[in-house]
């Protein structure tokens, strides 16, 4: 049932669901699972413990699955796993996991991610997530369902992207962005929240209002940004403001990008 050009080479042990289609000059290696109506275009290269959700698109020249690029790597068995109706077009690389980072690489389900972007080992991406052109996300990093990255920037391994954050064009990132926020300039600052971003979203102005408060009181106020938090944490019944606290207060091994600073 799927559609194979000859010029392409799937190895044995291979799975293909139903109406997969397989362009010219692509390879697809002996591990690899591609769910139902899965599209790989011309030349792109899927390998390793791979294994891709229903109805993903793969563009032209994408390497799909490579061992990671970790000097620690020995070879050991890893896996990276894509989600549904992906579309990942041209350039784009995405490697398997590591022992030492769980031996999986994830990514969600209706990402879009441009070409030249590149998705290192171990990192774990939430639905819906946008990478820019030519972004880098390192290992180990965590991006939150609606997360968007803008184009040329980067993000240093270990860190963590909240939920419906969005980072500016040729950003360096490389503390905790909060659930919501907004960062941009060359060094990465938190501006404030992707307010456009939660509009679109149908968020309750009661929400963003709450939210906008919730900002500031981080931003301003007696203690530590931890004390401030957790302060804020007791006070409020935002839900949406209780998930920002949630996310300073959980585990991590980056310091923060905090308001004012």
């Amino acid at each position: 049932m799927a559609s194979i050009h000859p010029s392409a080479i799937i190895e044995d042990g291979a799975q293909l669901g139903e109406g997969c289609s397989v362009g010219p000059f692509s390879y697809v290696g002996a591990n690899v699972v591609l769910g139902d109506r899965v599209e790989l275009k011309s030349h792109v290269v899927v390998t390793g413990d791979t294994k891709i959700g229903d109805d993903t698109v793969i563009f032209q020249f994408s390497v799909i699955g490579e061992i990671p690029q970790d000097l620690k790597f020995k070879g050991e068995n890893s896996r990276l796993e894509i989600g549904k109706r992906n579309r990942i077009r041209e350039h784009v690389t995405m490697n398997c996991g590591t022992d030492g980072g769980g031996g999986v690489t994830r990514i969600g389900d209706d990402g879009l991610f441009m070409a030249g972007c590149h998705i290192a080992h171990d990192s774990q991406l939430g639905d819906r997530v946008i990478v820019v052109n030519s972004c880098a996300i390192a290992g180990h990093c965590i991006l939150e369902d609606d997360v968007i990255i803008g184009g040329l920037s980067g993000v240093h391994q270990w860190v963590r992207i909240g939920r419906g954050a969005i980072i500016g064009g040729m950003t360096k990132v490389v503390s905790d962005v909060i659930p919501y926020g907004l960062v941009q300039a060359e060094n990465g600052r938190l501006d404030g929240l992707n307010l456009i971003g939660l509009k679109r979203r149908g968020v309750p102005r009661s929400e963003i209002s709450a939210l906008r408060s919730g900002f500031k009181a981080l931003e301003k106020g007696e203690g530590t940004f931890l004390e401030r938090a957790r302060r804020l944490g007791e006070e409020t019944e935002s839900e949406y403001v209780k998930e920002i606290v949630d996310f300073i207060l959980g585990d991590s091994d980056r310091s923060f990008l905090t308001p004012g600073h």
